[in-house]
C-alpha cells in the first residue's frame, strides 16, 4: 500500500483542485480510514463543484475498498466557509478534538502563533 495518492481536477488543461489522500487503521472500526488532506481549489474555480467532483470520486473509491470504514479531513476552526461545503456534501462532526504535540522548531513556532 502506499502512503497517499493524490488526485486533480483538471478544467480546460488547468489545475482546477487537489486532494491527497492517506491511510490510517483503525482498530476500533477494524477497518482503514481514508483521510482527505492538502484540499485546494484555486479561487478562480471555488464555488463550481470541484471540490465535489474530487469527494464523489474518492469516495466511490473508497467505497470500492474492503478495508476503508470512512473518510475523515481536518478543517480549521475558523474556516465556517469549508465546513458548509463538508456538511453540503454529507459529512459530520465526530466529536472528536485533535491534540498534537508538535517536535519541529517550525511546527511549535507556527502552534504558539496560533494560540
Amino acid at each position: 500500500m502506499t502512503r497517499g495518492r493524490y488526485w486533480l481536477a483538471i478544467i480546460d488543461g488547468e489545475i482546477a483542485g487537489q486532494l491527497l489522500i492517506t491511510y490510517e487503521w483503525s482498530d476500533w472500526h477494524n477497518g482503514r480510514y481514508w483521510w482527505i488532506q492538502s484540499v485546494y481549489v484555486p479561487a478562480r474555480f471555488r464555488r463550481r463543484g470541484v471540490f465535489s467532483a474530487l469527494y464523489k470520486h474518492v469516495e466511490s473509491m473508497a467505497q470500492a475498498d474492503q478495508d476503508a470504514c470512512g473518510l475523515r479531513l481536518y478543517v480549521e476552526t475558523g474556516n465556517e466557509r469549508a465546513q458548509e461545503t463538508y456538511r453540503a456534501i454529507g459529512m459530520k462532526k465526530p466529536g472528536y478534538l485533535v491534540m498534537e504535540s508538535i517536535f519541529t522548531e517550525q511546527g511549535m513556532q507556527k502552534n504558539a502563533e496560533s494560540r
